[in-house]
């Protein structure tokens, strides 16, 4: 059984993360998507709001399951039986980041690879931090997440 593990914040979740998942879905057997805690993070949503939504929006593929990881993503990866990291890249900046990431975790634990995958171009610049900063300033996010995504994000900053 080939599993993958597709760690990430999304605070929030974007249709370019939704990409990558099903286009991951069908490389793997099981895909566990991990709604990741950094404590050096600073999020608009709690870990718990990230770990609801994400799995609203994923409740439809039957071999992805959501889980939320406090630990080494390669740590997590040998309790759940990952053999392979899943991560989009968007551009070369991406890779340059991903690319140290991937030695790094190898030097950890060489057991556990990477797989990349390009994003559709059409999210090439999409990113959790720029749907927050639209959101911020009164913008309609509603092209660049999940529908229910975007009505939690307006309820969000309709608060403040």
């Amino acid at each position: 059984m080939k599993i993958g593990y597709y760690p990430g914040s999304f605070d929030p979740i974007t249709n370019g993360h939704v990409d990558i998942v099903s286009r991951g879905a069908k490389l793997f057997d099981k895909l566990y998507v991990s709604v990741s805690v950094n404590p050096s993070k600073q999020t608009m949503f709690s870990t718990e709001e990230r770990v609801k939504m994400v799995k609203e929006v994923l409740k439809d593929w039957s071999n992805v399951e959501v889980v939320e990881s406090n630990i080494l993503t390669v740590e997590h990866c040998k309790i759940l039986g990952a053999s392979h990291i899943l991560r989009g890249l968007r551009a070369v900046t991406d890779y340059d980041y991903e690319f140290q990431m991937t030695n790094f975790n190898r030097k950890i634990c060489d057991q556990i690879d990477t797989v990349f995958l390009m994003t559709e171009g059409q999210y090439s610049f999409l990113s959790s931090s720029s749907v927050r900063e639209l959101a911020r300033f009164g913008g309609d996010v509603t092209p660049f997440v999940p529908a229910a995504i975007a009505k939690v994000v307006s309820e969000k900053f309709a608060k403040k």
